[in-house]
């Protein structure tokens, strides 16, 4: 089950047909969907999070904490909203098509997929560019 909560005060646009979306990612990635828990916050509370969990004093847009047991998928994705909006303006994209592209990246992580070699990186874009465009025929 896919679950959306916020520390802050945002709504996703229809939190119906983005959970129904990454339940086809899932599942055409060949997993089962668990308890998913995303949280939309802002970038103060992300950074906390970053750096008492990994030690990084850094801003991100999105941390996973991965709960995955072997085909269930589970865990909690945070997502600084000012991250996306910030990238959205920077890769010259609409808000919500940031957002679902750092969204699917964190079910991609859960469902296998790394991004710290260049190669890595070129798969895992290939693979959001792929659950994107089948989202945008759905809009």
């Amino acid at each position: 089950m896919i679950v959306y909560n916020s520390e802050i005060n945002f709504e996703l646009f229809d939190a119906d047909l983005v959970s129904d979306w990454l339940s086809i990612v899932i599942e055409e990635e060949g997993f089962r969907e668990g308890d998913i828990n995303f949280i939309f916050c802002s970038d103060e509370y992300l950074l906390q999070k970053n750096i008492e969990f990994l030690n990084h004093n850094t801003l991100t847009d999105i941390i996973s904490f991965d709960y995955t047991m072997g085909k269930l998928i589970s865990g909690d994705i945070f997502i600084s909203v000012e991250r996306v909006k910030e990238n959205s303006t920077y890769f010259n994209v609409s808000f919500n098509n940031e957002l679902c592209r750092v969204m699917v990246h964190g079910i991609l992580h859960y469902c296998g997929y790394k991004d710290k070699s260049e190669e890595e990186k070129s798969v895992m874009r290939e693979r959001e560019n792929f659950y994107l465009a089948k989202l945008d025929s759905q809009i």
